[in-house]
């Protein structure tokens, strides 16, 4: 499916969702004493990201990959090493495999992916298991880099795992533990601007 062609495809309700988060966000940039255009490009292509993934288009999870690099760039520099990590280390690898997952799931040979209306008891166990191991050492990890806000950034570990395994595995349910993850970073951002 051809760039132009994706954004035909968004419905009016979609376009004006995408249209005015891209407002917002570059609204809250320009008022913003520091100009930041790298954030300002992650964000810009974190919001463009999110609308394809909720479409199911694979393309989405192509752009989480850039998204994810610009973000652990930048929380390399708040010293926010537990989300560079996440970001560099899990979610990249992760949006990779997703794609490959999404591409081999089309939905009635379209451009979204096929739904995974139920994980199977074993995969919850092995997610459930997962996240538990990946917090755990993660913590040691942020701990030993002096991990600004500590307790936060694992949590955060916690729930962006989740969120990757859900949509790697097609989970309808990876919206419910990215919005767990969004509350836990706007936390962890607003401390970093009360800090700077």
């Amino acid at each position: 499916m051809k760039i132009k062609e994706l954004f035909k495809s968004l419905t009016l309700f979609e376009k004006c969702l995408w249209i005015s988060s891209l407002i917002v966000v570059t609204a809250a940039f320009l008022l913003s004493p520091q100009k930041d255009y790298l954030t300002l490009s992650a964000s810009l292509l974190g919001v463009t990201a999110l609308i394809f993934i909720a479409k199911g288009y694979v393309i989405g999870q192509i752009m989480c990959v850039g998204f994810a690099v610009l973000y652990g760039i930048i929380s390399f520099y708040f010293k926010y090493y537990g989300e560079m990590i996440t970001y560099l280390c899990m979610s990249t690898p992760i949006a990779v495999l997703s794609v490959i997952s999404w591409l081999r799931h089309p939905y009635r040979d379209s451009n979204e992916v096929e739904v995974n209306k139920k994980l199977t008891a074993k995969q919850i166990t092995v997610m459930l298991t997962l996240t538990a191991v990946v917090t755990l050492i993660f913590y040691f990890i942020l701990k030993a880099l002096g991990t600004a806000n500590l307790i936060f950034s694992t949590i955060s570990v916690a729930t962006s795992f989740l969120a990757s395994y859900l949509t790697l595995m097609r989970s309808p349910f990876y919206g419910l533990a990215y919005a767990s993850n969004d509350s836990v970073l706007i936390v962890l951002w607003v401390l970093a601007s009360v800090n700077d």
